[in-house]
């Protein structure tokens, strides 16, 4: 099916595109990759009257080093941030998770903010920038705000991105030393978008000891989200099997799990554990090995 006609806008800068979408609010929509846009404009869930096209603002493109930061640009493709020596070096889940994104065709093309800014409650991204507590930089004509991970996912398909802004920037922060980290998903056979996917990060201390944990679930819940009580089991524990089992019987724990043609509710509660631990268990691998 080809979409309804539209009107292409492609501006130079950040704060040309903005004003534009000052201007029409309601009635424009911004083209990254295009991975989720195409498709839904071309399947007339949406029929915006204007396509802002932000692909060649240099300003949303590449990875920079800032302190313990790393600032990866709106515009940096998955495939990207997979291949990247620096995420690599320093910050290996984003890494990981970008490998499992869909096909390769996918990686080439879709964008680390346009996945974010879509909120699907499948993708993957949204785990780990959940789990490292990144910090998302959007702009607009009054000006840049920073939006934590644990508020940028409102509820499905949504963000806390206002119509008039542009998610410019994600901050994360470098992995420390004794620190592991993993992606671990099940993928719909035909998209590739996880039916349930966790990010993890632990760190142990100097006696092999867990002194945090960090979980979070993709494709579980509407939302992405922080798996608090996971984490909190297994905080002072030496993030053996039987710990890490325990901790991860409770990643389902207080939701109410989406079932849908992919998976009913019951299974994926159940995957929710099994790949809860799964992730957990290459996390604390890793940060033994550091």
């Amino acid at each position: 099916m080809f979409p309804e006609s539209f009107e292409y806008v492609c501006p130079a800068t950040v704060i040309e595109a903005a004003q534009f979408l000052k201007q029409h609010p309601e009635d424009a929509k911004i083209l990254a990759g295009g991975q989720s846009l195409i498709p839904i404009l071309k399947l007339r869930l949406a029929a915006p009257k204007f396509v802002v096209d932000i692909g060649r603002i240099q300003q949303l493109k590449g990875i920079r080093e800032d302190d313990g930061n790393l600032e990866i640009g709106s515009l940096v493709r998955h495939t990207e941030i997979e291949r990247s020596p620096v995420i690599a070096a320093h910050c290996p889940l984003l890494a990981e998770t970008a490998a499992e994104i869909g096909d390769l065709q996918v990686r080439n093309r879709g964008t680390i903010g346009g996945s974010l800014a879509h909120a699907d409650p499948s993708a993957d991204f949204p785990a780990a920038i959940l789990a490292l507590g990144a910090l998302l930089v959007a702009e607009s004509t009054a000006g840049q705000r920073e939006i934590g991970a644990d508020k940028f996912f409102v509820d499905l398909m949504t963000s806390a991105l206002e119509p008039h802004e542009i998610l410019t920037s994600i901050r994360v922060p470098k992995i420390s030393r004794g620190t592991g980290t993993a992606y671990v998903k099940m993928h719909q056979q035909a998209s590739g978008f996880a039916i349930v996917g966790v990010a993890s990060i632990v760190t142990l201390d100097n006696h092999g000891k867990v002194s945090d944990a960090r979980v979070a679930i993709t494709g579980l819940d509407s939302t992405p989200y922080r798996a608090k009580q996971v984490e909190d089991m297994l905080r002072g524990t030496a993030a053996g099997s039987k710990d890490i089992a325990a901790a991860a019987a409770h990643a389902a724990e207080r939701i109410d799990p989406i079932s849908d043609i992919h998976a009913s509710a019951e299974y994926r509660a159940e995957l929710a554990a099994v790949f809860t631990r799964r992730s957990l268990e290459r996390a604390v691998r890793r940060a033994a090995q550091k």
